[in-house]
């Protein structure tokens, strides 16, 4: 069976995902390229007895160096073995995306067009002559659409067909100025013949030509010029390169050479475009009319605010639940569990530690899913470019850019990604900014903590409302602080807004699908790896040592009340009053609860107990945690009467509603996940600003947690009088 390697290339926007998904069947593995956080997918699939690797490339508007996803894309065309270049495109516009297929062009590999969203492109009453475009740019171009698997099996045939022919070079012509320029160094070369130049071109490209190398040096390829800067051929070869480039610059009055070529680019584009596709200007788009509604001066902001409403208020009910009958369920095995195991000491590892403390975690699932549902179908609609749109205005007056918007939505479910999405920022200042901020949007691995807290402390009518409110909460508090690091730590001027407005579009439930099943499976994977070691760490830490004088004074009381005259519920209530005492105490003589004294006075100013204290840390580690090891600690230390056996109505008898509310404040703003951090260390530039990070994420929770805690005590005391 042979094996062909597609390189997926293509401007964002376009398509490529879900191209890739319909061609694999969704058959994605994800990972990263070598050496950076930057995510690449490859899928692979049979086809007539042909093993066809597809490897999704990020998307760029050119292969230039100015982004990290350009300068991967770049590299791995220029550097590594593939077999095709797959370049896909948006049909509904041509004529920009064919800049990048021009670019494309020069690298001298095979390559196919794929027209996609052909489609909406007729919808739009856009005429494309694929065989024309196909003829003016020599190679194949596929009309295709993604969603409805249109012309698949012939791209498929394509790819087969390309491989087996002989490479043909692709149609780039430049302007009369450049190709004067390109035939004067091309007869320089063929008079000189120099060895170094035949090296080079059996090094990287065989199907190079001394053409296609005056065009290299022409437009100051780097690679080039690296690998002939110690040749002793190089200093007569740039001296006549710099007189065709002053050549060159007198005649376009243009100085910088990149430019020449990209001015040139975009009119190769427009040229091919114009030539191969028409429209009729008969209608107003789809686009543009929804635009007109959710890009409204006064009714845009508050559209998104209803959408993120609905999204949590569905996410707190229907994931409620969910929940509710999860927890259920893993609360009755973990019962189960330790009347099947005979050894106390296991039983109580299995039930309270691991089941309960996984189980916690575990239950609050649906929430997570609903949540990275809503924020897919934002995304995947292209709606959420909108916003970033939209809040550029705003952003702009508190030192964030517009763009600052994705990757701080992104945070919403979790901070790792989000911190690599601040690398389309490029203004350093703003993405130090939005860099320090994105712990603050709450990821999802804290929407347990508050479900957990407001379904303890607030009626069910107006959770959903009391979740909408956190979240945004800690938005606007995070748009205070952008302003004060903006006007102290990291001062400088704004980045204007450039950013493209994809089309609106259904999204495809495959991809969909896809981000929520791998968002999923990691929250699994956690829970039954980092978390379930960590609950058995808390489980160990709140058992140990043990305190044998404590459980003889307990058990003789015990004793001592079975055999008193008392009825039978009588004796039930004293029993587990006693039990719940002695549990309660020796856990406060435990490794935990010895910490959490330690740590307790700092935290006294909040009203924080101990359990509380323990949790914050270990939150650490992981925010997943701080559901875990609070459900390890109230199962085996209840502070709660006979009919209370649930996790909420534990802490809602232990810790005051100022307590709860300044806890909520704290974990919005407290420093994220050590993944997170770690991320963020390799983002921003090293252990300084972790440093940084973790002073000033603690500091602001710590101060907000206090005023949330003092002025809820008063507000509660004013109510009451």
């Amino acid at each position: 069976m042979q094996t062909i390697t597609i390189a997926l290339v293509g401007q964002p926007n376009v398509g490529k995902t879900s191209l890739i998904n319909n061609l694999s069947g969704a058959h994605l593995k994800v990972g990263n390229f070598t050496g950076v956080t930057v995510e690449k997918a490859q899928a692979s699939l049979i086809y007539k007895n042909t093993q066809i690797i597809i490897i999704d490339l990020p998307g760029t508007y050119a292969l230039n160096d100015f982004t990290l996803e350009e300068q991967i894309t770049k590299d791995f065309l220029q550097t590594q073995n593939y077999d095709i270049i797959l370049n896909v495109v948006d049909s509904t516009n041509l004529e920009r995306n064919l800049v990048l297929s021009s670019e494309i062009f020069a690298l001298k590999k095979k390559t196919i067009i794929a027209l996609n969203m052909f489609d909406e492109a007729q919808k739009e009453s856009i005429q494309i002559n694929e065989h024309l475009l196909s003829e003016i740019l020599g190679v194949p171009c596929i009309p295709t659409t993604a969603t409805s698997n249109q012309n698949h099996k012939i791209l498929l045939d394509t790819i087969l067909e390309v491989f087996e022919k002989p490479f043909y070079a692709p149609k780039r012509f430049y302007n009369n100025h450049i190709e004067e320029q390109i035939t004067n160094i091309q007869n320089f070369l063929t008079q000189k013949q120099y060895l170094e130049i035949k090296n080079f071109i059996q090094q990287t490209n065989p199907h190079y030509n001394l053409r296609d190398i005056a065009i290299l040096l022409l437009s100051q390829e780097k690679n080039i010029y690296a690998f002939l800067h110690d040749k002793p051929s190089y200093f007569e070869i740039n001296m006549h390169i710099q007189k065709s480039l002053s050549e060159l610059f007198k005649y376009t009055q243009e100085k910088n050479i990149q430019n020449i070529f990209k001015f040139d680019a975009i009119s190769f584009a427009r040229g091919a475009s114009k030539e191969a596709s028409s429209q009729k200007n008969t209608h107003i788009s789809r686009t543009k009319k929804l635009d007109s509604i959710f890009l409204n001066q006064y009714l845009g902001i508050p559209i998104f605010l209803l959408f993120m409403f609905i999204l949590f208020e569905l996410t707190f009910f229907a994931g409620g639940f969910l929940k509710d009958l999860l927890e259920n369920a893993l609360d009755s095995f973990g019962d189960f569990a330790k009347t099947m195991i005979q050894h106390e000491e296991i039983a109580s590892l299995v039930g309270d530690g691991i089941i309960k403390g996984v189980g916690a975690v575990i239950s609050f699932l649906p929430l997570i899913a609903i949540l990275y549902f809503g924020i897919s179908l934002l995304e995947g609609t292209g709606y959420m470019s909108r916003v970033a749109f939209l809040l550029d205005g705003i952003f702009h007056k508190f030192g964030l850019h517009g763009k600052s918007f994705i990757p701080l939505v992104t945070g919403f479910g979790c901070s790792v990604p989000a911190y690599m999405a601040t690398r389309t920022l490029q203004n350093k200042n703003e993405r130090m900014i939005t860099l320090f901020l994105i712990g603050f949007m709450s990821c999802s691995a804290r929407l347990p903590i508050y479900v957990l807290f407001i379904g303890a402390f607030f009626p069910d009518k107006y959770a959903g409302i009391i979740l909408f409110g956190v979240y945004i909460f800690g938005a606007i508090i995070a748009l205070i602080l952008a302003k004060v690091l903006k006007l102290t730590v990291f001062a400088g001027n704004n980045e204007p807004f450039v950013m493209e407005m994809p089309k609106y579009r259904f999204p495809s439930y495959k991809i969909v699908w896809f981000s929520i099943w791998t968002k999923v499976i990691m929250y699994l994977k956690k829970a039954g790896t980092f978390i379930l070691f960590g609950s058995i760490l808390i489980w160990f830490a709140s058992q140990y040592p043990k305190n044998p004088q404590i459980q003889q004074i307990y058990n003789q009381q015990i004793m001592q009340i079975q055999h008193s005259n008392l009825s039978k519920e009588e004796q039930d209530e004293k029993i587990l009053n006693l039990e719940n005492q002695r549990d309660e105490l020796l856990l406060k003589q435990s490794y935990s609860g010895k910490i959490g004294m330690l740590l307790e006075p700092i935290f006294t100013p909040m009203g924080f107990d101990w359990r509380l204290s323990v949790s914050l840390v270990t939150g650490f580690a992981a925010k997943e945690v701080v559901v875990s090891t609070l459900g390890v600690l109230y199962a085996l230390g209840n502070s709660q009467d006979a009919s209370s056996q649930d996790l909420q109505t534990a802490i809602k008898n232990s810790v005051s509603m100022p307590s709860a509310i300044a806890f909520l404040i704290f974990i919005v703003f407290y420093m994220p996940c050590f993944a997170a951090t770690i991320t963020f260390g390799r983002e921003a530039g090293g252990l300084k600003f972790v440093i940084g990070l973790f002073a000033f994420t603690t500091l602001t929770a710590y101060i907000l947690a206090c005023i949330g805690y003092y002025l809820s005590n008063y507000l509660l005391f004013f109510f009451a009088t």
